[in-house]
Protein backbone atom coordinates (compact mmCIF):
# COMPACT_ATOMS: atom_id res chain seq x y z
CA UNK A 1 0.00 0.00 0.00
CA UNK A 2 1.49 3.37 -0.96
CA UNK A 3 2.33 5.64 1.94
CA UNK A 4 3.39 9.27 2.05
CA UNK A 5 6.75 10.05 3.56
CA UNK A 6 5.65 11.90 6.66
CA UNK A 7 7.27 14.61 8.71
CA UNK A 8 5.15 16.12 11.45
CA UNK A 9 5.52 19.89 11.37
CA UNK A 10 3.87 22.42 13.65
CA UNK A 11 4.05 26.15 14.25
CA UNK A 12 6.75 27.47 16.53
CA UNK A 13 4.44 28.07 19.49
CA UNK A 14 3.30 24.46 19.61
CA UNK A 15 4.60 21.15 20.90
CA UNK A 16 7.59 19.20 19.62
CA UNK A 17 7.16 16.48 16.96
CA UNK A 18 8.46 13.82 19.34
CA UNK A 19 5.55 14.51 21.66
CA UNK A 20 3.11 14.20 18.75
CA UNK A 21 4.38 10.71 18.00
CA UNK A 22 3.91 9.48 21.56
CA UNK A 23 1.38 6.67 21.94
CA UNK A 24 -0.58 5.59 24.99
CA UNK A 25 1.19 2.46 26.15
CA UNK A 26 -0.45 -0.76 27.20
CA UNK A 27 -2.24 -1.93 24.06
CA UNK A 28 -1.57 -5.64 23.74
CA UNK A 29 -3.21 -7.57 20.91
CA UNK A 30 -6.96 -7.00 21.04
CA UNK A 31 -7.15 -5.76 24.62
CA UNK A 32 -6.05 -2.68 26.57
CA UNK A 33 -4.75 -1.84 29.99
CA UNK A 34 -3.86 1.83 29.60
CA UNK A 35 -3.44 4.86 31.85
CA UNK A 36 -4.01 8.14 30.00
CA UNK A 37 -3.37 11.60 31.39
CA UNK A 38 -5.35 14.36 29.74
CA UNK A 39 -6.85 17.73 30.57
CA UNK A 40 -10.03 19.73 30.21
CA UNK A 41 -9.06 23.35 29.75
CA UNK A 42 -11.59 25.78 28.34
CA UNK A 43 -10.06 29.26 28.00
CA UNK A 44 -12.21 32.17 29.13
CA UNK A 45 -13.66 34.52 26.46
CA UNK A 46 -11.86 37.85 26.29
CA UNK A 47 -14.41 40.45 25.22
CA UNK A 48 -13.43 43.45 23.10
CA UNK A 49 -15.28 46.77 23.18
CA UNK A 50 -14.07 48.05 19.80
CA UNK A 51 -12.62 46.96 16.46
CA UNK A 52 -9.22 48.31 17.50
CA UNK A 53 -9.32 46.17 20.62
CA UNK A 54 -10.23 43.11 18.58
CA UNK A 55 -7.27 43.67 16.27
CA UNK A 56 -4.74 44.77 18.86
CA UNK A 57 -3.67 41.32 20.01
CA UNK A 58 -3.47 39.66 16.59
CA UNK A 59 -0.22 38.69 14.90
CA UNK A 60 -0.30 38.29 11.13
CA UNK A 61 1.99 36.77 8.53
CA UNK A 62 4.47 39.15 6.93
CA UNK A 63 2.83 41.40 4.37
CA UNK A 64 -0.71 40.86 5.68
CA UNK A 65 -3.03 43.19 7.52
CA UNK A 66 -6.44 42.58 9.12
CA UNK A 67 -9.60 44.65 9.46
CA UNK A 68 -13.02 43.90 10.92
CA UNK A 69 -15.36 43.33 7.99
CA UNK A 70 -18.47 42.63 10.11
CA UNK A 71 -19.30 42.07 13.78
CA UNK A 72 -22.23 41.39 16.10
CA UNK A 73 -23.24 38.48 13.83
CA UNK A 74 -23.94 36.06 16.72
CA UNK A 75 -22.55 32.83 15.27
CA UNK A 76 -21.00 33.02 11.75
CA UNK A 77 -19.60 29.63 10.79
CA UNK A 78 -18.96 28.46 7.22
CA UNK A 79 -18.17 31.12 4.60
CA UNK A 80 -18.63 31.10 0.83
CA UNK A 81 -18.15 33.68 -1.93
CA UNK A 82 -20.53 33.68 -4.89
CA UNK A 83 -19.58 34.22 -8.53
CA UNK A 84 -20.16 37.98 -8.25
CA UNK A 85 -17.94 38.27 -5.15
CA UNK A 86 -20.65 38.45 -2.48
CA UNK A 87 -19.78 36.92 0.88
CA UNK A 88 -22.23 34.62 2.66
CA UNK A 89 -22.06 33.04 6.11
CA UNK A 90 -24.09 30.26 7.70
CA UNK A 91 -25.16 30.63 11.32
CA UNK A 92 -25.75 27.27 12.92
CA UNK A 93 -27.24 28.50 16.20
CA UNK A 94 -29.47 31.03 14.44
CA UNK A 95 -30.35 28.56 11.71
CA UNK A 96 -29.90 30.80 8.68
CA UNK A 97 -27.63 32.11 5.93
CA UNK A 98 -26.74 35.80 5.78
CA UNK A 99 -25.49 37.86 2.84
CA UNK A 100 -22.76 40.42 3.53
CA UNK A 101 -22.10 43.05 0.86
CA UNK A 102 -19.89 46.12 0.95
CA UNK A 103 -22.02 48.43 -1.18
CA UNK A 104 -20.01 51.61 -0.54
CA UNK A 105 -16.59 49.89 -0.80
CA UNK A 106 -15.46 51.18 2.61
CA UNK A 107 -14.11 47.80 3.68
CA UNK A 108 -17.00 47.19 6.09
CA UNK A 109 -20.03 45.02 5.35
CA UNK A 110 -23.45 46.54 5.04
CA UNK A 111 -26.19 45.28 7.34
CA UNK A 112 -26.55 41.50 6.95
CA UNK A 113 -29.47 40.19 4.91
CA UNK A 114 -30.98 36.79 5.72
CA UNK A 115 -31.35 34.80 2.49
CA UNK A 116 -32.30 31.33 3.79
CA UNK A 117 -33.45 29.76 7.06
CA UNK A 118 -33.50 26.15 8.23
CA UNK A 119 -32.67 24.64 11.64
CA UNK A 120 -29.04 23.59 11.89
CA UNK A 121 -27.95 25.35 8.68
CA UNK A 122 -24.21 24.85 8.28
CA UNK A 123 -22.70 23.87 4.91
CA UNK A 124 -22.79 26.23 1.92
CA UNK A 125 -21.27 26.01 -1.57
CA UNK A 126 -21.87 27.74 -4.89
CA UNK A 127 -21.96 26.25 -8.36
CA UNK A 128 -22.42 29.10 -10.81
CA UNK A 129 -25.76 30.75 -10.08
CA UNK A 130 -26.91 27.91 -7.80
CA UNK A 131 -26.23 27.47 -4.11
CA UNK A 132 -26.15 24.25 -2.10
CA UNK A 133 -26.94 24.26 1.64
CA UNK A 134 -26.65 21.51 4.24
CA UNK A 135 -28.27 20.90 7.61
CA UNK A 136 -27.79 17.79 9.74
CA UNK A 137 -29.95 15.46 7.61
CA UNK A 138 -30.81 17.53 4.55
CA UNK A 139 -29.25 19.13 1.48
CA UNK A 140 -31.01 21.96 -0.35
CA UNK A 141 -30.38 23.73 -3.64
CA UNK A 142 -31.64 27.14 -4.73
CA UNK A 143 -31.15 29.65 -7.51
CA UNK A 144 -29.21 32.84 -6.75
CA UNK A 145 -30.99 36.00 -7.88
CA UNK A 146 -29.23 39.04 -9.34
CA UNK A 147 -29.60 40.87 -6.03
CA UNK A 148 -27.84 38.00 -4.23
CA UNK A 149 -30.92 36.62 -2.52
CA UNK A 150 -31.84 32.94 -2.81
CA UNK A 151 -34.90 31.50 -4.49
CA UNK A 152 -37.07 28.78 -3.00
CA UNK A 153 -35.10 26.01 -1.32
CA UNK A 154 -35.49 22.62 -3.02
CA UNK A 155 -34.62 19.68 -0.78
CA UNK A 156 -32.64 17.12 -2.79
CA UNK A 157 -31.43 14.92 0.10
CA UNK A 158 -33.40 14.23 3.28
CA UNK A 159 -31.65 11.23 4.81
CA UNK A 160 -28.08 12.09 5.74
CA UNK A 161 -26.94 10.22 8.88
CA UNK A 162 -28.03 11.63 12.21
CA UNK A 163 -25.45 13.96 13.67
CA UNK A 164 -24.68 12.83 17.20
CA UNK A 165 -21.41 14.34 18.39
CA UNK A 166 -20.53 15.78 14.97
CA UNK A 167 -23.67 17.17 13.29
CA UNK A 168 -22.00 19.94 11.25
CA UNK A 169 -22.25 18.96 7.59
CA UNK A 170 -20.14 20.69 4.97
CA UNK A 171 -20.30 20.31 1.22
CA UNK A 172 -18.64 21.41 -2.02
CA UNK A 173 -18.96 20.93 -5.75
CA UNK A 174 -15.99 18.93 -7.04
CA UNK A 175 -14.06 19.42 -10.28
CA UNK A 176 -15.87 16.32 -11.59
CA UNK A 177 -19.20 18.14 -11.33
CA UNK A 178 -20.39 16.03 -8.39
CA UNK A 179 -21.50 17.11 -4.94
CA UNK A 180 -19.25 16.12 -2.02
CA UNK A 181 -20.69 16.02 1.51
CA UNK A 182 -18.76 15.42 4.71
CA UNK A 183 -20.67 13.44 7.34
CA UNK A 184 -18.87 13.29 10.69
CA UNK A 185 -19.01 10.51 13.26
CA UNK A 186 -21.77 10.33 15.84
CA UNK A 187 -19.28 9.70 18.64
CA UNK A 188 -15.71 10.19 19.79
CA UNK A 189 -14.70 6.63 18.87
CA UNK A 190 -17.16 3.81 18.23
CA UNK A 191 -18.30 1.28 15.65
CA UNK A 192 -20.95 3.23 13.74
CA UNK A 193 -24.23 1.54 12.88
CA UNK A 194 -24.77 3.76 9.81
CA UNK A 195 -22.04 3.15 7.22
CA UNK A 196 -22.37 6.74 5.97
CA UNK A 197 -21.22 8.19 9.30
CA UNK A 198 -17.57 9.28 9.46
CA UNK A 199 -17.29 9.46 5.69
CA UNK A 200 -16.96 11.68 2.66
CA UNK A 201 -20.05 11.19 0.51
CA UNK A 202 -20.46 11.94 -3.19
CA UNK A 203 -23.71 12.47 -5.12
CA UNK A 204 -24.96 13.81 -8.42
CA UNK A 205 -25.84 17.54 -8.41
CA UNK A 206 -29.51 16.62 -8.05
CA UNK A 207 -28.76 14.56 -4.92
CA UNK A 208 -29.17 11.15 -6.54
CA UNK A 209 -26.69 8.25 -6.73
CA UNK A 210 -25.17 9.04 -3.34
CA UNK A 211 -22.26 6.82 -2.36
CA UNK A 212 -19.41 6.73 0.15
CA UNK A 213 -16.35 8.27 -1.48
CA UNK A 214 -14.01 7.57 1.46
CA UNK A 215 -14.49 6.28 5.02
CA UNK A 216 -12.77 6.25 8.41
CA UNK A 217 -12.83 10.06 8.58
CA UNK A 218 -13.89 11.06 12.09
CA UNK A 219 -14.91 14.62 11.26
CA UNK A 220 -13.49 16.23 8.12
CA UNK A 221 -15.24 19.60 8.15
CA UNK A 222 -12.62 21.27 5.95
CA UNK A 223 -11.76 19.93 2.49
CA UNK A 224 -10.88 21.26 -0.95
CA UNK A 225 -9.13 20.34 -4.20
CA UNK A 226 -5.44 21.17 -4.75
CA UNK A 227 -5.40 23.34 -7.90
CA UNK A 228 -2.31 21.87 -9.54
CA UNK A 229 -3.25 18.19 -9.37
CA UNK A 230 -7.00 18.34 -8.77
CA UNK A 231 -6.60 15.97 -5.80
CA UNK A 232 -8.93 16.19 -2.81
CA UNK A 233 -7.38 17.06 0.58
CA UNK A 234 -9.00 17.43 3.99
CA UNK A 235 -8.18 18.01 7.66
CA UNK A 236 -9.68 15.44 10.03
CA UNK A 237 -10.38 15.95 13.75
CA UNK A 238 -8.43 13.60 16.01
CA UNK A 239 -9.92 11.48 18.79
CA UNK A 240 -10.39 13.07 22.23
CA UNK A 241 -9.36 11.52 25.55
CA UNK A 242 -6.12 9.99 24.31
CA UNK A 243 -3.99 12.51 26.20
CA UNK A 244 -2.75 16.06 25.69
CA UNK A 245 -0.39 15.05 22.89
CA UNK A 246 -2.73 12.54 21.17
CA UNK A 247 -4.21 12.37 18.50
CA UNK A 248 -2.66 14.59 15.82
CA UNK A 249 -5.05 16.48 13.59
CA UNK A 250 -4.69 14.63 10.29
CA UNK A 251 -4.09 16.10 6.85
CA UNK A 252 -5.29 13.45 4.39
CA UNK A 253 -5.24 13.11 0.66
CA UNK A 254 -8.77 11.77 0.33
CA UNK A 255 -9.04 9.17 -2.40
CA UNK A 256 -12.03 7.22 -3.64
CA UNK A 257 -12.52 3.87 -1.97
CA UNK A 258 -9.87 4.44 0.72
CA UNK A 259 -10.39 4.29 4.48
CA UNK A 260 -8.51 6.46 6.96
CA UNK A 261 -8.26 4.49 10.18
CA UNK A 262 -10.96 5.81 12.48
CA UNK A 263 -12.11 4.53 14.94
CA UNK A 264 -9.57 1.78 15.64
CA UNK A 265 -6.36 3.21 14.16
CA UNK A 266 -5.17 6.80 14.26
CA UNK A 267 -2.17 8.88 13.23
CA UNK A 268 0.77 6.90 11.92
CA UNK A 269 -0.76 3.43 12.35
CA UNK A 270 -1.23 3.84 16.10
CA UNK A 271 -3.86 1.73 17.84
CA UNK A 272 -6.75 3.37 19.68
CA UNK A 273 -6.85 1.76 23.14
CA UNK A 274 -10.50 2.74 23.65
CA UNK A 275 -12.04 0.43 21.05
CA UNK A 276 -11.45 -3.00 19.57
CA UNK A 277 -12.18 -3.90 15.93
CA UNK A 278 -14.96 -6.31 14.95
CA UNK A 279 -14.46 -10.02 15.62
CA UNK A 280 -12.21 -11.59 13.03
CA UNK A 281 -10.36 -8.32 12.33
CA UNK A 282 -7.17 -7.39 14.16
CA UNK A 283 -5.83 -3.92 14.76
CA UNK A 284 -2.88 -4.78 12.54
CA UNK A 285 -5.24 -5.74 9.71
CA UNK A 286 -7.26 -2.55 10.18
CA UNK A 287 -4.05 -0.51 9.98
CA UNK A 288 -3.04 -2.29 6.78
CA UNK A 289 -6.49 -1.56 5.32
CA UNK A 290 -6.17 2.14 6.18
CA UNK A 291 -4.22 5.09 4.78
CA UNK A 292 -1.83 7.07 6.96
CA UNK A 293 -2.18 10.86 6.96
CA UNK A 294 0.18 12.86 4.77
CA UNK A 295 0.98 15.12 7.72
CA UNK A 296 -0.11 15.76 11.28
CA UNK A 297 -0.82 18.99 13.17
CA UNK A 298 -0.92 19.72 16.88
CA UNK A 299 -3.49 17.55 18.71
CA UNK A 300 -6.90 19.01 19.58
CA UNK A 301 -6.41 22.17 17.46
CA UNK A 302 -9.84 21.48 15.86
CA UNK A 303 -9.48 22.13 12.10
CA UNK A 304 -12.55 23.69 10.55
CA UNK A 305 -13.05 25.15 7.06
CA UNK A 306 -10.25 24.64 4.56
CA UNK A 307 -9.74 26.32 1.20
CA UNK A 308 -6.93 26.40 -1.34
CA UNK A 309 -5.84 29.95 -2.06
CA UNK A 310 -6.27 31.01 -5.69
CA UNK A 311 -6.31 34.80 -5.33
CA UNK A 312 -4.10 37.56 -6.72
CA UNK A 313 -3.41 39.42 -3.47
CA UNK A 314 -0.93 36.89 -2.02
CA UNK A 315 0.74 35.29 -5.08
CA UNK A 316 3.31 33.52 -2.91
CA UNK A 317 0.44 31.61 -1.26
CA UNK A 318 -1.25 30.55 -4.47
CA UNK A 319 -1.79 26.80 -4.41
CA UNK A 320 -1.44 26.64 -0.61
CA UNK A 321 -4.28 25.66 1.71
CA UNK A 322 -5.74 27.87 4.45
CA UNK A 323 -7.30 26.18 7.49
CA UNK A 324 -9.17 27.78 10.38
CA UNK A 325 -8.33 26.13 13.72
CA UNK A 326 -11.16 26.68 16.19
CA UNK A 327 -9.13 25.58 19.22
CA UNK A 328 -8.94 22.90 21.88
CA UNK A 329 -10.80 22.08 25.08
CA UNK A 330 -9.06 18.74 25.79
CA UNK A 331 -5.42 19.86 26.03
CA UNK A 332 -3.01 21.68 28.32
CA UNK A 333 -1.69 24.01 27.03
CA UNK A 334 -4.48 24.84 24.60
CA UNK A 335 -3.88 24.53 20.86
CA UNK A 336 -5.47 26.06 17.77
CA UNK A 337 -7.30 29.42 17.92
CA UNK A 338 -5.59 30.52 14.68
CA UNK A 339 -5.57 30.57 10.90
CA UNK A 340 -2.78 28.52 9.35
CA UNK A 341 -1.41 28.00 5.85
CA UNK A 342 -0.33 24.59 4.53
CA UNK A 343 2.58 25.07 2.15
CA UNK A 344 2.08 22.91 -0.95
CA UNK A 345 4.88 22.34 -3.43
CA UNK A 346 4.43 20.24 -6.57
CA UNK A 347 1.00 19.24 -5.31
CA UNK A 348 2.26 17.91 -1.96
CA UNK A 349 2.20 19.45 1.56
CA UNK A 350 5.62 20.34 2.94
CA UNK A 351 4.83 22.31 6.11
CA UNK A 352 2.54 24.56 8.14
CA UNK A 353 2.85 28.31 8.69
CA UNK A 354 0.77 30.66 10.87
CA UNK A 355 -1.28 33.34 9.10
CA UNK A 356 -3.23 34.83 12.02
CA UNK A 357 -2.48 34.09 15.68
CA UNK A 358 -3.07 35.97 18.94
CA UNK A 359 -6.67 34.95 19.57
CA UNK A 360 -5.33 32.77 22.42
CA UNK A 361 -3.37 34.29 25.30
CA UNK A 362 -2.07 33.26 28.71
CA UNK A 363 -2.17 35.83 31.49
CA UNK A 364 -2.20 36.09 35.24
CA UNK A 365 -5.82 34.90 35.23
CA UNK A 366 -5.06 31.89 33.06
CA UNK A 367 -5.83 31.21 29.42
CA UNK A 368 -8.22 33.49 27.51
CA UNK A 369 -9.33 33.87 23.91
CA UNK A 370 -10.70 36.71 21.81
CA UNK A 371 -12.01 34.50 19.01
CA UNK A 372 -12.45 30.97 17.69
CA UNK A 373 -11.88 30.83 13.92
CA UNK A 374 -14.21 28.59 11.91
CA UNK A 375 -14.82 29.77 8.35
CA UNK A 376 -12.32 30.85 5.71
CA UNK A 377 -13.01 32.02 2.16
CA UNK A 378 -11.17 33.91 -0.57
CA UNK A 379 -12.76 37.06 -1.97
CA UNK A 380 -12.84 37.97 -5.65
CA UNK A 381 -10.01 40.45 -5.09
CA UNK A 382 -7.87 37.85 -3.32
CA UNK A 383 -8.54 39.06 0.22
CA UNK A 384 -9.18 36.37 2.83
CA UNK A 385 -12.29 36.31 5.02
CA UNK A 386 -12.11 34.60 8.43
CA UNK A 387 -15.13 34.02 10.66
CA UNK A 388 -15.14 33.79 14.45
CA UNK A 389 -18.24 32.01 15.69
CA UNK A 390 -17.72 32.84 19.37
CA UNK A 391 -17.60 36.63 19.17
CA UNK A 392 -19.66 37.03 16.00
CA UNK A 393 -16.91 38.63 13.90
CA UNK A 394 -15.72 38.27 10.31
CA UNK A 395 -12.21 39.54 9.58
CA UNK A 396 -10.81 40.60 6.21
CA UNK A 397 -7.13 39.82 5.68
CA UNK A 398 -5.48 41.74 2.86
CA UNK A 399 -2.03 42.55 1.56
CA UNK A 400 -0.06 45.71 2.18
CA UNK A 401 0.47 45.88 -1.59
CA UNK A 402 -2.32 47.12 -3.81
CA UNK A 403 -4.27 44.38 -5.63
CA UNK A 404 -3.41 45.91 -9.03
CA UNK A 405 0.27 45.24 -8.30
CA UNK A 406 -0.41 41.51 -8.13
CA UNK A 407 -0.46 39.05 -11.04
CA UNK A 408 -3.77 37.38 -11.93
CA UNK A 409 -4.90 34.15 -10.36
CA UNK A 410 -4.35 30.78 -11.97
CA UNK A 411 -6.76 28.75 -14.08
CA UNK A 412 -9.44 26.26 -13.09
CA UNK A 413 -8.80 23.15 -11.04
CA UNK A 414 -8.22 20.12 -13.30
CA UNK A 415 -10.55 17.16 -13.07
CA UNK A 416 -8.41 14.42 -11.52
CA UNK A 417 -11.42 12.21 -10.78
CA UNK A 418 -12.07 10.44 -14.08
CA UNK A 419 -14.61 7.64 -13.56
CA UNK A 420 -13.51 4.10 -14.46
CA UNK A 421 -14.60 2.79 -17.88
CA UNK A 422 -17.55 0.36 -18.05
CA UNK A 423 -16.61 -3.26 -17.39
CA UNK A 424 -18.36 -6.59 -18.05
CA UNK A 425 -20.01 -8.57 -15.28
CA UNK A 426 -17.60 -10.70 -13.29
CA UNK A 427 -19.02 -13.94 -14.69
CA UNK A 428 -18.23 -12.66 -18.19
CA UNK A 429 -14.86 -11.13 -17.35
CA UNK A 430 -13.64 -14.39 -15.79
CA UNK A 431 -15.06 -16.48 -18.66
CA UNK A 432 -16.44 -18.81 -16.00
CA UNK A 433 -17.86 -22.18 -17.03
CA UNK A 434 -21.47 -22.79 -15.88
CA UNK A 435 -22.19 -25.51 -13.38
CA UNK A 436 -23.59 -23.99 -10.19
CA UNK A 437 -27.32 -23.59 -9.59
CA UNK A 438 -28.07 -20.54 -7.44
CA UNK A 439 -31.30 -20.01 -5.46
CA UNK A 440 -32.64 -16.88 -3.76
CA UNK A 441 -35.93 -15.65 -2.19
CA UNK A 442 -36.97 -14.29 -5.61
CA UNK A 443 -37.64 -16.12 -8.87
CA UNK A 444 -35.21 -15.76 -11.81
CA UNK A 445 -35.81 -12.32 -13.34
CA UNK A 446 -38.40 -11.73 -10.62
CA UNK A 447 -38.80 -8.75 -8.33
CA UNK A 448 -36.54 -8.46 -5.29
CA UNK A 449 -38.49 -7.84 -2.07
CA UNK A 450 -38.29 -4.41 -0.46
CA UNK A 451 -36.66 -5.89 2.66
CA UNK A 452 -33.52 -6.47 0.57
CA UNK A 453 -33.51 -2.94 -0.92
CA UNK A 454 -31.75 0.14 0.43
CA UNK A 455 -35.11 1.84 1.00
CA UNK A 456 -36.32 -1.17 2.96
CA UNK A 457 -34.41 -3.23 5.53
CA UNK A 458 -31.21 -3.30 3.43
CA UNK A 459 -30.81 -6.96 4.44
CA UNK A 460 -28.82 -9.33 2.28
CA UNK A 461 -31.03 -12.04 0.73
CA UNK A 462 -30.55 -15.68 1.64
CA UNK A 463 -28.50 -17.41 -1.06
CA UNK A 464 -27.82 -21.10 -1.64
CA UNK A 465 -26.07 -23.01 -4.40
CA UNK A 466 -25.37 -26.55 -5.51
CA UNK A 467 -23.45 -28.40 -8.17
CA UNK A 468 -19.90 -27.53 -7.07
CA UNK A 469 -17.40 -29.69 -8.99
CA UNK A 470 -14.83 -31.94 -7.37
CA UNK A 471 -11.81 -30.00 -6.16
CA UNK A 472 -13.80 -26.96 -4.96
CA UNK A 473 -12.04 -25.42 -1.95
CA UNK A 474 -13.88 -22.10 -1.54
CA UNK A 475 -16.61 -19.90 -2.98
CA UNK A 476 -17.01 -16.23 -3.92
CA UNK A 477 -20.32 -14.35 -4.03
CA UNK A 478 -20.57 -11.19 -6.11
CA UNK A 479 -23.74 -9.17 -6.76
CA UNK A 480 -23.57 -6.57 -9.54
CA UNK A 481 -25.90 -4.15 -11.33
CA UNK A 482 -24.89 -3.64 -15.00
CA UNK A 483 -27.68 -1.10 -15.56
CA UNK A 484 -26.11 1.51 -13.28
CA UNK A 485 -24.74 4.66 -14.86
CA UNK A 486 -21.55 4.79 -12.79
CA UNK A 487 -19.67 2.69 -11.93
CA UNK A 488 -20.70 0.05 -14.43
CA UNK A 489 -21.24 -2.54 -13.06
CA UNK A 490 -22.22 -1.31 -9.59
CA UNK A 491 -21.09 -3.78 -6.91
CA UNK A 492 -23.74 -4.50 -4.27
CA UNK A 493 -22.12 -7.42 -2.47
CA UNK A 494 -18.74 -9.08 -2.41
CA UNK A 495 -17.97 -12.08 -0.17
CA UNK A 496 -14.95 -14.34 -0.53
CA UNK A 497 -13.01 -17.10 1.25
CA UNK A 498 -16.32 -18.87 1.83
CA UNK A 499 -15.32 -22.39 2.97
CA UNK A 500 -16.08 -25.28 0.60
CA UNK A 501 -18.43 -26.80 3.17
CA UNK A 502 -20.66 -23.70 3.17
CA UNK A 503 -23.20 -23.71 0.35
CA UNK A 504 -25.70 -21.20 1.75
CA UNK A 505 -25.63 -17.74 3.33
CA UNK A 506 -28.46 -16.74 5.60
CA UNK A 507 -30.53 -13.59 5.22
CA UNK A 508 -29.35 -10.32 6.79
CA UNK A 509 -25.63 -10.92 7.26
CA UNK A 510 -23.68 -8.25 9.17
CA UNK A 511 -21.80 -5.76 7.03
CA UNK A 512 -18.46 -6.28 8.79
CA UNK A 513 -15.35 -6.98 6.71
CA UNK A 514 -14.85 -10.32 8.52
CA UNK A 515 -17.68 -12.60 9.62
CA UNK A 516 -17.56 -14.76 12.77
CA UNK A 517 -20.26 -17.05 11.32
CA UNK A 518 -19.62 -18.54 8.81
CA UNK A 519 -16.14 -18.34 10.25
CA UNK A 520 -13.42 -17.13 7.91
CA UNK A 521 -15.70 -15.40 5.41
CA UNK A 522 -14.46 -11.99 4.30
CA UNK A 523 -16.58 -9.27 2.75
CA UNK A 524 -15.28 -6.75 0.27
CA UNK A 525 -15.99 -3.15 -0.62
CA UNK A 526 -19.19 -2.39 -2.48
CA UNK A 527 -19.67 0.55 -4.84
CA UNK A 528 -21.59 2.40 -2.12
CA UNK A 529 -18.23 2.66 -0.37
CA UNK A 530 -19.07 0.41 2.58
CA UNK A 531 -18.36 -3.28 3.14
CA UNK A 532 -20.72 -6.20 2.84
CA UNK A 533 -24.17 -5.98 1.29
CA UNK A 534 -25.91 -2.79 0.16
CA UNK A 535 -29.35 -3.10 -1.37
CA UNK A 536 -30.78 -1.90 -4.68
CA UNK A 537 -31.53 1.81 -4.99
CA UNK A 538 -31.76 2.70 -8.68
CA UNK A 539 -32.75 6.24 -9.67
CA UNK A 540 -36.54 6.45 -9.78
CA UNK A 541 -36.54 7.64 -13.39
CA UNK A 542 -34.56 4.59 -14.54
CA UNK A 543 -37.24 2.00 -13.93
CA UNK A 544 -36.15 -1.55 -13.14
CA UNK A 545 -32.47 -2.47 -12.80
CA UNK A 546 -31.17 -6.05 -12.95
CA UNK A 547 -29.11 -7.49 -10.10
CA UNK A 548 -26.87 -10.46 -10.87
CA UNK A 549 -26.11 -12.62 -7.82
CA UNK A 550 -23.10 -14.62 -9.02
CA UNK A 551 -21.43 -17.52 -7.19
CA UNK A 552 -18.00 -18.91 -8.14
CA UNK A 553 -16.39 -22.20 -7.11
CA UNK A 554 -12.61 -21.91 -6.73
CA UNK A 555 -9.77 -24.43 -6.52
CA UNK A 556 -7.99 -22.51 -3.73
CA UNK A 557 -9.06 -22.26 -0.06
CA UNK A 558 -8.33 -18.53 0.14
CA UNK A 559 -7.67 -15.61 -2.16
CA UNK A 560 -4.92 -14.41 0.22
CA UNK A 561 -6.50 -10.95 0.34
CA UNK A 562 -7.19 -8.83 3.40
CA UNK A 563 -10.78 -8.04 4.39
CA UNK A 564 -12.53 -5.20 2.52
CA UNK A 565 -10.75 -5.89 -0.76
CA UNK A 566 -12.31 -4.26 -3.82
CA UNK A 567 -13.72 -5.87 -6.95
CA UNK A 568 -10.57 -5.42 -9.01
CA UNK A 569 -8.39 -7.13 -6.40
CA UNK A 570 -10.82 -10.02 -5.96
CA UNK A 571 -11.21 -10.63 -9.69
CA UNK A 572 -7.44 -10.50 -10.17
CA UNK A 573 -6.94 -13.07 -7.39
CA UNK A 574 -9.64 -15.32 -8.89
CA UNK A 575 -7.99 -15.49 -12.32
CA UNK A 576 -7.12 -19.07 -13.22
CA UNK A 577 -8.87 -20.52 -10.15
CA UNK A 578 -12.56 -20.60 -11.17
CA UNK A 579 -13.89 -24.14 -11.59
CA UNK A 580 -17.55 -23.26 -12.16
CA UNK A 581 -20.04 -20.45 -11.70
CA UNK A 582 -23.74 -19.73 -11.62
CA UNK A 583 -26.09 -16.82 -11.11
CA UNK A 584 -29.62 -15.76 -10.40
CA UNK A 585 -30.91 -12.39 -11.61
CA UNK A 586 -33.48 -10.29 -9.78
CA UNK A 587 -35.02 -6.93 -10.60
CA UNK A 588 -35.92 -3.88 -8.57
CA UNK A 589 -37.89 -0.78 -9.57
CA UNK A 590 -38.24 2.06 -7.06
CA UNK A 591 -41.47 3.14 -8.74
Amino acid sequence: MPRFQTVLMISASLVAPSALLAQPEGKVGQYSDVTITGAILEPTPRKAASDDELLAGLTLAEGATATVFARDLVNPRILAVSADGTLYATRRSVGDVIMLRDGDSDGVADAPVTVASRPGMHGIAFDGNRVYLATVNDVYVADVAEDGTFGDLQRIINDLPDGGQHPNRTLAMGPDGKLYISAGSTCNACAETNPESATMLRAEPDGTSRAIFASGLRNTIGFDWEPESGQLWGMDHGIDWLGDEEQIEELNQIQQGKRYGWPFVYGMDEFNPQDNPPPGTTLETWAEMSEEPARGYTPHAAPMQMVFYDGAMFPEWRGDALVAMRGSWNRRPPSGYELIRIDFQDGKPVGFEPVVTGFLAEGTDGWTYSGRPVGVAVGKDGAIFLSDDSEGVIYRIASHSAPQDRPPAGGPVPNALTPPPPAPLAIEALKAEPGLTVSAPFQPDGAIDLEHAADGDNASPALSWEGAPEGTQSFVVLSEDPDAKEPKPFVHWLAYDIPAGVTALREGLPTEASLPDPEGVKQGANSMGSTGYTGPKPPVQDGAHHYHFQVFALDVPSLALPPAADRAAVLAAMQGHVLAAGEIVGTFDRN
